[in-house]
């Protein structure tokens, strides 16, 4: 019977980069899981975690939408964003459709998670999608100076080294859900996207960590491609490990999944612009870690910016199991 058993793969990330994940491993025949941050502040999600109280649903949303098989016709409501008028700061302005049903689920239900099921069931999501907390919480950031600051969206304005970022309140109760789905797993993947702002959130969550140290699963990172200003200028690959490590503790990462074919010369000038260039390769340093590193093109090369390739990840990822 055992045998027969599907593979379990769970995601944890959030950003631009868990979706494109999540959109191809759906494909596959496994179960899937996205454990997702709610620190997110700016924005719509910004407006409705203050007006409301609850975590912040932008990420959610994004999740839901890769992972929904419905129409087209309905996935573009969801995904709808009002227009943002400078004049119009209340209202819909700027409001994301999804964002708001998905504060209206949780208004219903009275209950953020809970709102997420009911909302996954009504657009068909394949596979579980967590939180990685029910309450709201906010992101902190001790830079390398010493100053704190507070919030999501100001961590990377401050323009300096980051040294650790953490969660208030604390403790931050994850899901136990979320817990067991990581132990329970055939593979954990930690997906790209801003590391310290969007992928750390989740690992910061001591549960997590721990979770992460037990499961028999592999755990895989896949690396980002360009370092991003204001949190990861000039890092390399194995420093984008360095930094998961030094947040919760060695051995919980074992494979780290790199691009490895030169990045062309115009994205290199249009990333150039915003102070960003491709993360280098620094293979003896991540060999020294002793992980195991999996190379292969992973970019989707019809993009206008750099994007991971969703059906070359997710095919990479599934034949890990």
């Amino acid at each position: 019977m055992h045998m027969n058993r599907k593979k379990n793969i769970v995601v944890l990330g959030g950003g631009t980069g868990m979706p494109v994940l999540l959109r191809g491993l759906k494909e596959y025949p496994i179960d899937l899981s996205a454990i997702v941050t709610v620190a997110d502040d700016g924005g719509s999600s910004g407006r409705l975690r203050t007006e409301m109280a609850m975590p912040a649903p932008g990420d959610i949303r994004n999740v839901i939408a890769a992972m929904s098989e419905v129409e087209p016709l309905l996935l573009k409501l969801f995904q709808h964003r009002f227009e943002h008028r400078l004049e119009n700061k209340n209202g819909l302005s700027g409001h994301s459709m999804g964002n708001l049903l998905l504060a209206a689920m949780t208004s219903i239900t009275g209950d953020f998670y809970n709102g997420i099921k009911e909302i996954s069931r009504v657009l068909n999501v394949k596979g579980n999608i967590y939180p990685i907390a029910n309450q709201n919480m906010f992101l902190h950031a001790e830079m390398e100076d010493g100053e704190i600051i507070a919030g999501e969206s100001n961590i990377p304005l401050a323009n300096k080294g980051i040294k650790r970022v953490f969660l208030q309140p604390d403790p931050v109760l994850p899901l136990p859900d979320a817990i067991h789905s990581i132990k329970q797993a055939d593979l954990v993947v930690i997906a790209p996207g801003s590391l310290y702002t969007s992928t750390m959130p989740n690992l910061v969550v001591p549960e997590i960590g721990e979770a992460l140290q037990q499961t028999e699963g592999k755990v895989i990172y896949v690396c980002n491609v360009m370092t991003q200003a204001g949190e990861t200028t000039n890092y390399t690959a194995a420093d984008h490990i360095e930094a998961i490590v030094d947040h919760i503790g060695e051995g919980c990462v074992h494979s780290i999944l790199v691009h490895n074919k030169p990045i062309e010369e115009e994205y290199r000038k249009k990333y150039a612009e915003e102070n960003a260039s491709p993360v280098v390769y620094d293979i003896d340093r991540l060999q020294q870690m002793g992980l195991e590193i999996i190379e292969a093109d992973i970019i989707d090369h019809s993009q206008k910016m750099l994007r991971h390739d969703t059906g070359k990840v997710a095919k990479l990822l599934s034949s890990l199991i």
